[in-house]
């Protein structure tokens, strides 16, 4: 891109590990935008992602940490988009005091992130796992599964992604109940589905997954897990926040836990630890939104979220 037209409208930051070489952004250098991208198809370290953010005018974010310190360092940023929902690794208090708008692609990966959370129950009903890696090694092992159908399973959050992994479970024949702080009353889907306080549904989950937004303390700690049903299944396509990671384990070698699937950890990469460890944990990289659907309309949303915002702001004084 020549300085001429770079200069015309600026350089945005571009993070996301499934944007580099996505068509979706050539909208954003039609429109005049010079894109860097600190650390093609990897998340950039603090070091990077400052550098980068120097002069930057826009920032299309992925999941590093976005902190006072980085937005403190990018003086003439207007906008950060994120192509997914959330926007807890942004210092939104931060942002909103350094004029930085913050915008967020909602229900963008919703069905990929739901379909994974099926998945996961599916592959800990049935230690699928375990049983293609022995077959993977030469060995015939045979694990006895669970049924889905006629078991309860228990949503915590009822949004886009829980409402959809609810209307497939019913399919299998489970019963549904969810915990919402704002329970929608027009969702009514075929069969035995129901809000509930949160204590019943953690009573009678067979199965619980996990579709609530960041937690300042664990909801699932000691507690909580000690209220599952004996051998209850516990899906985590949110948070990692969500959960105490200590009391997961203890459940998981006490029995009170059949198993724990979970797309997201503490720290990512989590590299190898007493629970990635475990035997009864089915873990993956953070892949919930990460199918090439769900992939085009979140980047799609957030190039277009980004440029209405800087767009609409393009001749502020000060950018010369």
């Amino acid at each position: 891109m020549d300085a001429a037209v770079s200069a015309s409208a600026g350089r945005i930051v571009v993070t996301p590990r499934s944007a580099y070489g996505h068509p979706a952004l050539e909208r954003m250098r039609d429109a005049g935008y010079e894109l860097v991208f600190p650390s093609p198809g990897a998340v950039p370290t603090p070091e990077q992602q400052r550098a980068a953010l120097g002069s930057a005018v826009g920032y299309l974010a992925g999941v590093e940490p976005v902190t006072r310190e980085t937005l403190a360092a990018a003086p003439r940023l207007r906008a950060i988009s994120r192509n997914g929902t959330g926007a807890d690794a942004i210092d939104l208090a931060a942002a909103s005091e350094l004029g930085v708008e913050v915008l967020r692609a909602p229900a963008a990966n919703a069905q990929g992130v739901a379909e994974l959370a099926v998945g996961l129950m599916l592959a800990a009903a049935r230690s699928l796992p375990s049983a293609t890696a022995a077959i993977r090694a030469g060995e015939w092992g045979r694990w006895e599964g669970i049924e889905l159908a006629g078991r309860r399973l228990g949503l915590v959050g009822a949004g886009q992604v829980g409402r959809r992994v609810a209307r497939v479970a019913l399919a299998l024949g489970m019963s549904v109940r969810a915990f919402d702080a704002y329970p929608d009353s027009s969702f009514a889907p075929d069969g035995d589905f129901a809000f509930a306080p949160l204590e019943e549904v953690l009573a009678t989950a067979e199965v619980l997954s996990l579709h609530a937004p960041p937690a300042a303390t664990p909801l699932l700690d000691a507690r909580a897990l000690a209220a599952l049903p004996a051998g209850a299944i516990l899906v985590n396509t949110a948070r990692a926040s969500l959960v105490d990671e200590a009391a997961v384990l203890a459940a998981l070698d006490s029995g009170g836990l059949r198993a724990y699937a979970t797309d997201v950890f503490e720290v990512e990469p989590p590299g190898v630890t007493t629970l990635t460890a475990h035997p009864a944990v089915l873990g993956t990289a953070h892949i919930g939104g990460f199918t090439r659907e769900s992939v085009d309309r979140a980047l799609g949303a957030a190039v277009s979220n980004l440029l209405d915002a800087l767009d609409s702001d393009r001749e502020r004084p000060g950018d010369e």
